[in-house]
Protein backbone atom coordinates (compact mmCIF):
# COMPACT_ATOMS: atom_id res chain seq x y z
CA UNK A 1 0.00 0.00 0.00
CA UNK A 2 1.46 2.92 -1.29
CA UNK A 3 0.68 6.06 0.80
CA UNK A 4 1.66 9.84 1.42
CA UNK A 5 1.49 12.21 4.12
CA UNK A 6 0.62 16.04 3.83
CA UNK A 7 0.90 17.92 6.89
CA UNK A 8 -0.50 21.46 7.06
CA UNK A 9 -0.08 24.64 9.24
CA UNK A 10 2.19 27.99 8.11
CA UNK A 11 3.79 27.01 12.23
CA UNK A 12 5.70 24.01 10.81
CA UNK A 13 7.07 25.60 7.58
CA UNK A 14 8.64 28.44 9.76
CA UNK A 15 9.71 26.21 12.39
CA UNK A 16 7.61 27.82 15.30
CA UNK A 17 6.09 24.15 15.55
CA UNK A 18 8.59 21.05 15.23
CA UNK A 19 6.57 18.13 12.88
CA UNK A 20 6.38 15.50 15.23
CA UNK A 21 3.35 14.36 13.20
CA UNK A 22 4.95 13.54 10.20
CA UNK A 23 7.83 11.59 12.10
CA UNK A 24 5.24 9.47 14.13
CA UNK A 25 2.43 8.75 11.26
CA UNK A 26 6.29 7.28 8.81
CA UNK A 27 6.90 4.98 11.77
CA UNK A 28 3.14 3.84 12.62
CA UNK A 29 2.59 3.36 8.81
CA UNK A 30 5.82 1.40 8.12
CA UNK A 31 5.04 -1.06 10.75
CA UNK A 32 1.88 -1.79 9.75
CA UNK A 33 3.83 -2.97 6.26
CA UNK A 34 3.13 0.63 4.39
CA UNK A 35 5.27 1.65 2.10
CA UNK A 36 5.54 5.98 2.68
CA UNK A 37 6.49 7.17 -0.29
CA UNK A 38 6.08 11.50 0.43
CA UNK A 39 5.81 13.70 3.52
CA UNK A 40 4.59 17.02 2.19
CA UNK A 41 4.33 19.72 4.25
CA UNK A 42 1.96 22.91 2.66
CA UNK A 43 0.66 26.54 4.13
CA UNK A 44 -2.98 27.15 5.28
CA UNK A 45 -3.79 28.23 1.81
CA UNK A 46 -7.12 26.61 0.41
CA UNK A 47 -5.33 26.61 -3.12
CA UNK A 48 -2.42 24.88 -2.41
CA UNK A 49 -3.92 22.21 -0.10
CA UNK A 50 -6.50 21.45 -3.12
CA UNK A 51 -3.45 21.14 -5.53
CA UNK A 52 -1.91 18.72 -3.55
CA UNK A 53 -5.40 16.27 -2.48
CA UNK A 54 -5.51 15.79 -6.00
CA UNK A 55 -2.34 15.25 -7.03
CA UNK A 56 -1.58 12.79 -4.23
CA UNK A 57 -4.73 11.23 -3.84
CA UNK A 58 -5.03 9.91 -7.74
CA UNK A 59 -1.09 9.27 -7.21
CA UNK A 60 -1.01 7.19 -3.80
CA UNK A 61 -3.34 4.40 -2.31
CA UNK A 62 -3.85 6.32 0.40
CA UNK A 63 -3.34 10.12 1.58
CA UNK A 64 -2.89 10.86 5.62
CA UNK A 65 -3.62 14.96 5.80
CA UNK A 66 -3.02 16.16 8.97
CA UNK A 67 -3.44 20.13 10.56
CA UNK A 68 -6.05 22.72 10.30
CA UNK A 69 -8.99 21.52 11.26
CA UNK A 70 -11.18 23.35 13.51
CA UNK A 71 -13.64 26.60 12.97
CA UNK A 72 -10.88 29.01 13.04
CA UNK A 73 -10.18 31.76 10.25
CA UNK A 74 -7.07 29.46 9.60
CA UNK A 75 -8.19 26.12 9.81
CA UNK A 76 -9.12 25.65 6.73
CA UNK A 77 -7.94 22.01 5.60
CA UNK A 78 -11.30 20.74 5.25
CA UNK A 79 -12.43 23.31 2.66
CA UNK A 80 -9.56 22.55 0.53
CA UNK A 81 -10.18 18.53 1.10
CA UNK A 82 -13.86 19.84 0.12
CA UNK A 83 -12.67 21.43 -2.73
CA UNK A 84 -10.52 18.83 -4.46
CA UNK A 85 -13.45 16.41 -4.45
CA UNK A 86 -15.98 18.86 -5.70
CA UNK A 87 -17.60 18.94 -2.69
CA UNK A 88 -19.45 21.47 0.21
CA UNK A 89 -19.00 21.66 3.44
CA UNK A 90 -22.09 20.93 5.25
CA UNK A 91 -23.05 20.22 8.68
CA UNK A 92 -22.30 16.61 9.73
CA UNK A 93 -25.06 14.96 11.57
CA UNK A 94 -23.16 12.43 12.62
CA UNK A 95 -20.47 14.57 13.62
CA UNK A 96 -22.46 16.65 15.92
CA UNK A 97 -25.04 13.60 17.70
CA UNK A 98 -21.27 12.02 18.93
CA UNK A 99 -19.83 15.65 20.20
CA UNK A 100 -23.67 16.15 21.45
CA UNK A 101 -24.07 12.81 23.11
CA UNK A 102 -20.81 10.94 23.38
CA UNK A 103 -18.75 14.14 24.01
CA UNK A 104 -20.58 16.11 26.50
CA UNK A 105 -21.28 19.08 24.43
CA UNK A 106 -24.60 20.80 24.08
CA UNK A 107 -25.21 22.48 20.70
CA UNK A 108 -24.78 26.22 21.34
CA UNK A 109 -21.91 25.67 23.12
CA UNK A 110 -19.74 24.21 19.68
CA UNK A 111 -18.30 27.31 17.40
CA UNK A 112 -19.66 27.86 14.65
CA UNK A 113 -18.17 25.13 11.65
CA UNK A 114 -16.64 22.77 13.86
CA UNK A 115 -18.95 19.96 12.44
CA UNK A 116 -19.08 21.11 8.94
CA UNK A 117 -17.31 17.95 7.15
CA UNK A 118 -17.21 17.19 3.17
CA UNK A 119 -20.62 16.45 2.00
CA UNK A 120 -20.38 12.26 1.91
CA UNK A 121 -17.62 11.63 4.05
CA UNK A 122 -17.15 9.59 6.63
CA UNK A 123 -16.83 11.87 10.36
CA UNK A 124 -14.01 10.27 12.52
CA UNK A 125 -14.56 11.16 16.00
CA UNK A 126 -11.82 13.07 18.17
CA UNK A 127 -11.71 11.23 21.18
CA UNK A 128 -9.38 13.84 22.87
CA UNK A 129 -10.63 16.71 21.45
CA UNK A 130 -13.70 18.65 19.49
CA UNK A 131 -12.85 18.89 16.11
CA UNK A 132 -13.58 15.80 14.17
CA UNK A 133 -11.28 14.38 11.22
CA UNK A 134 -12.72 12.59 8.34
CA UNK A 135 -12.18 10.18 5.52
CA UNK A 136 -12.96 10.91 1.81
CA UNK A 137 -12.52 8.60 -0.38
CA UNK A 138 -8.99 7.13 0.39
CA UNK A 139 -8.33 10.84 2.08
CA UNK A 140 -7.97 10.72 5.83
CA UNK A 141 -7.90 14.12 7.32
CA UNK A 142 -6.77 14.29 10.80
CA UNK A 143 -5.87 16.61 13.70
CA UNK A 144 -2.75 18.30 13.90
CA UNK A 145 -2.85 18.22 17.50
CA UNK A 146 -0.55 15.42 18.76
CA UNK A 147 -2.51 13.55 20.80
CA UNK A 148 -5.49 14.45 18.68
CA UNK A 149 -4.10 12.63 16.10
CA UNK A 150 -3.11 9.75 16.97
CA UNK A 151 -5.98 8.85 18.82
CA UNK A 152 -7.66 9.33 16.18
CA UNK A 153 -5.06 7.61 13.32
CA UNK A 154 -5.67 4.31 15.59
CA UNK A 155 -9.28 4.18 14.83
CA UNK A 156 -8.47 3.77 11.33
CA UNK A 157 -4.72 2.21 11.62
CA UNK A 158 -5.98 -1.42 10.37
CA UNK A 159 -7.28 0.09 6.83
CA UNK A 160 -3.56 0.89 5.93
CA UNK A 161 -1.47 -2.34 5.24
CA UNK A 162 0.95 -3.93 3.43
CA UNK A 163 4.04 -6.38 3.74
CA UNK A 164 5.77 -5.87 7.05
CA UNK A 165 9.58 -5.55 6.52
CA UNK A 166 11.75 -6.73 9.09
CA UNK A 167 14.77 -4.18 10.30
CA UNK A 168 17.96 -4.95 12.28
CA UNK A 169 20.30 -2.20 13.35
CA UNK A 170 23.89 -2.74 13.90
CA UNK A 171 26.44 0.31 14.88
CA UNK A 172 29.74 0.56 13.55
CA UNK A 173 32.32 2.53 14.72
CA UNK A 174 34.03 3.04 11.55
CA UNK A 175 33.64 5.90 9.46
CA UNK A 176 30.74 6.16 7.08
CA UNK A 177 33.12 6.22 3.96
CA UNK A 178 35.45 3.57 5.20
CA UNK A 179 31.70 1.54 4.81
CA UNK A 180 31.13 1.52 1.21
CA UNK A 181 32.46 -1.54 0.05
CA UNK A 182 30.68 -3.79 2.93
CA UNK A 183 27.58 -2.01 1.67
CA UNK A 184 28.06 -3.01 -1.68
CA UNK A 185 28.79 -6.81 -0.07
CA UNK A 186 25.63 -6.75 2.05
CA UNK A 187 23.74 -6.02 -0.80
CA UNK A 188 25.16 -8.48 -3.19
CA UNK A 189 25.10 -11.22 -0.94
CA UNK A 190 21.53 -11.26 0.93
CA UNK A 191 18.22 -9.43 -0.08
CA UNK A 192 18.31 -6.65 2.11
CA UNK A 193 18.04 -2.81 1.95
CA UNK A 194 21.14 -1.26 3.89
CA UNK A 195 20.63 2.64 5.23
CA UNK A 196 23.38 4.04 6.92
CA UNK A 197 23.01 7.04 9.26
CA UNK A 198 26.37 8.36 10.65
CA UNK A 199 26.61 10.39 14.04
CA UNK A 200 29.48 9.78 16.87
CA UNK A 201 28.92 5.93 15.28
CA UNK A 202 27.49 5.03 11.68
CA UNK A 203 24.40 2.94 12.30
CA UNK A 204 23.60 0.47 9.39
CA UNK A 205 19.85 0.19 8.99
CA UNK A 206 19.19 -3.76 7.50
CA UNK A 207 15.87 -4.53 5.99
CA UNK A 208 13.67 -6.65 4.17
CA UNK A 209 11.06 -9.16 3.90
CA UNK A 210 12.49 -11.87 4.93
CA UNK A 211 13.62 -11.83 8.17
CA UNK A 212 16.27 -14.57 7.79
CA UNK A 213 18.06 -12.63 5.43
CA UNK A 214 18.18 -10.28 7.63
CA UNK A 215 19.56 -11.71 10.78
CA UNK A 216 22.39 -13.08 8.25
CA UNK A 217 23.49 -9.97 7.10
CA UNK A 218 24.02 -8.51 10.16
CA UNK A 219 25.91 -11.24 11.48
CA UNK A 220 27.70 -10.85 8.31
CA UNK A 221 28.42 -7.26 9.40
CA UNK A 222 29.13 -7.86 13.10
CA UNK A 223 32.11 -10.25 12.03
CA UNK A 224 33.36 -7.90 9.28
CA UNK A 225 33.26 -4.92 11.09
CA UNK A 226 34.47 -3.10 14.27
CA UNK A 227 30.88 -2.56 16.09
CA UNK A 228 30.48 -0.71 18.71
CA UNK A 229 28.75 -1.89 21.79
Amino acid sequence: MRVAILTVGDELLVGDTVNTNAAWLGEQLTERGADVERITTVSDHVGEIVELVNEYSDRYDALVVTGGLGPTHDDVTMAGVAAAFDRSLVENERALAWLTKEGGYSRDALATGTTELPEGCEPLHNEEGVAPGCVLGNVYVLPGVPGEMKAMFESVADRFTGTVRHVESVTVDEPESALIDRFATLRERFDVKVGSYPGESVRVKLESEDPDAVAEAAAWLRANAEVGS
